[in-house]
């Protein structure tokens, strides 16, 4: 039982890369004249492998192989929910207020919207083996009980200096829209989420990893100009810390969604009790 738990493919992984790929065909279905415009640029009757996308390919390819580490849909069916739903809320934020805009003039393209519940797959899986590396670091330490303390007060540390320099960046990078309840919204969300913190330790690593991530996918969708920032940086360090901001809220709204889902099957669980036995 323990060596399927540690298994890298699993039964769920089938389903879950299938479902990957056929969520990229779909997109390129629906917005095929966006992707026969982008397929334009390949010159396949010259040196095709010059005009090649290797750094999308590599991201792409990349993102395969984490999502499908170890899959578990009972969870990652909570994880792909959250990305959606936070997605959108995001997309909607910094395109309604101008803090970026597509090349589509979209507002916000739905087309971009699955990007996110994909890449907070592969978040996961980056966090998870960062979370397991350091379980490994500590347990090669004699004192455990000294050893423990120690890493708690590292990640106190580092937490609160991680967070609040982004918050302090993103106060200065969004100021410009103070004006919109857009903008007051998410303020307030990440204040909310950086003050209560469940776990410190997997909320730093997660920001490490969704920052990590995002860096590569804000590195090509800037510099393909297929969205641009109001400061037409490429990308501007607000945007690559954001996805790690991204990924702590969607983790944590993962895990309110858990607990919703385990209390509703607790109360279908529990006998039905008649009247007449109420009353005996």
């Amino acid at each position: 039982m323990e060596n399927a738990k540690r298994r890298f493919w699993t039964r769920d992984s089938s389903i879950l890369l299938g479902g990957f790929f056929i969520t990229i065909f779909l997109i390129v279905y629906i917005w095929w004249p966006l992707a026969e415009e982008y397929l334009a640029y390949i010159d396949w009757n010259g040196p095709w492998w010059l005009y090649m996308d290797w750094l999308l390919l590599e991201i792409f390819l990349f993102m395969s192989i984490t999502i499908i580490a170890r899959a578990n849909l009972k969870t990652d069916v909570l994880i792909v929910f959250a990305g959606i739903c936070g997605g959108l809320a995001i997309e909607s934020w910094g395109t309604q207020t101008n803090l970026w805009h597509y090349y589509t003039a979209e507002r916000p393209p739905l087309w971009i919207i699955p990007a996110w519940p994909i890449a907070s797959l592969s978040i996961d899986r980056i966090t998870r083996f960062l979370n397991y590396g350091v379980q490994r670091l500590q347990s090669l330490e004699r004192k455990q009980i000294q050893s423990q303390e120690t890493l708690d007060s590292t990640f106190k540390i580092l937490y609160w200096l991680t967070f609040a320099s982004f918050l302090t960046l993103m106060l200065v990078f969004v100021s410009p829209t103070f004006d919109k309840s857009y903008t007051i919204l998410s303020l307030f969300l990440c204040i909310l989420l950086i003050l209560t913190p469940t776990d410190r330790r997997f909320a730093f690593l997660t920001f490490i990893a969704g920052t990590g991530l995002g860096y590569f996918l804000e590195l090509w969708g800037t510099t393909r100009q297929c969205w641009t920032y109001y400061t037409y940086q490429t990308p501007p360090l607000f945007a690559v810390l954001a996805h790690g901001m991204a990924a702590v809220a969607f983790w944590r709204a993962g895990l309110v969604l858990k607990l919703l889902w385990e209390k509703t099957g607790k109360r279908e669980r529990l006998p039905v009790v008649s009247e007449r036995q109420a009353s005996d």
